[in-house]
């Protein structure tokens, strides 16, 4: 979808503080031999807070940045347990950071893509009526025992806890959003799921959460290469959907926001793929980081703007994959140095 009038007014992350992997090594969490291959430095562990709570803090940090007060809609995203059941988180960062009286909160639930998912979903709320100026999006997740554990619950990524936001405006921002699209390719979501029954409790099927086996089963029936195939050409489309919706070229970009996933997957699903630079991509931060579940783009972002690694007048490619599977993608264009936000 092509966008005018569409801007990013504040972004905001509330991260947890940072665990080394070699100290997680030493104090017997994991093997090295499951992490040392990934890449990564630092995953961020909450001893306490929850996806939600963290959510809500980024959610107000974000909103001080944009001078909001109110959204007409607030999409909250998540990929684990929110610290309750049968429970609406997104109401509950809305209470938080925007009090009553403002429009209607959904959650939005499509694994680690489900932040860039509301970020299009937000977009098209807005632009849909002109009486709607202003949208707040989140993230937020804490992965932790007994049902998840971050080193071996899905090998290759290692997950981390924080919460991030992100206001969308059509009156004003300090980004503009040039485009975003979405495609799907459901015939993967069994790569989840498995051969698995459908369960009638949660973490039926034992705990922690092991995804690999799942994967293993769905690619033993489908064939690894069919696979990464299907894969691949969902990150394909959507990379070129994005760019020519927004009439640009690879090459016109200079930085990229990715999510924060191991070495091999970074490498064979975007550095190698797509030619992008390590060093043009939010790598060396987001592996000090963590997979944040559906955050890692709106954290890059903030990160970006908030550190100078994006300067006014460049463009910013993000980009999202979740299991389901779905693939998002933004082109954001910074147009001057936010006036506020803090670095966490």
């Amino acid at each position: 979808m092509l966008f005018t009038g569409l801007f990013v007014a504040g972004t905001g992350h509330r991260l947890a503080p940072p665990l080394r992997v070699e100290e997680a090594v030493a104090r017997g969490l994991c093997a090295s031999t499951a992490v040392w291959r990934t890449g990564i430095e630092a995953v961020r562990v909450s001893q306490g807070a929850s996806g939600p709570e963290m959510a809500a803090e980024a959610a107000c940090g974000a909103l001080r940045m944009a001078g909001a007060s109110r959204a007409d809609l607030t999409l909250h995203a998540s990929t684990y347990h929110q610290g309750h059941d049968m429970w609406a988180p997104a109401s509950y960062v809305q209470r938080v950071a925007l009090g009553a009286g403002s429009g209607p909160a959904f959650e939005v639930r499509q694994m680690s893509n489900g932040g860039m998912a509301a970020l299009e979903l937000a977009a098209g709320h807005l632009l849909a009526d002109p009486a709607r100026t202003t949208a707040l999006v989140t993230t937020g997740d804490r992965f932790c025992p007994p049902g998840f554990d971050r080193w071996t619950t899905d090998p290759g990524t290692l997950y981390a806890d924080g919460g991030t936001a992100l206001v969308l405006s059509t009156r004003d921002g300090f980004a503009r959003v040039l485009a975003a699209a979405t495609v799907s390719d459901p015939g993967l979501e069994g790569m989840q799921r498995g051969r698995r029954p459908f369960g009638a409790a949660p973490l039926e099927h034992g705990s922690p959460v092991d995804v690999e086996s799942a994967r293993r089963a769905f690619v033993s029936e489908h064939g690894l290469d069919g696979v990464l195939e299907r894969i691949d050409a969902g990150q394909d489309r959507v990379v070129d959907l994005v760019l020519e919706e927004a009439g640009l070229k690879l090459g016109d970009l200079d930085r990229f926001v990715l999510p924060h996933l191991g070495r091999a997957r970074m490498r064979a699903h975007f550095f190698d793929r797509f030619g992008i630079a390590p060093q043009a991509s939010t790598w060396e931060w987001g592996r000090g980081v963590g997979h944040l579940g559906a955050g890692d783009q709106c954290a890059g972002l903030h990160h970006l703007v908030t550190t100078g690694g994006l300067a006014p007048g460049q463009r910013c490619l993000l980009v999202g994959v979740g299991a389901g599977f779905t693939w998002s993608a933004a082109v954001i264009e910074l147009l001057r140095t936010p006036a506020a936000g803090e670095e966490r």
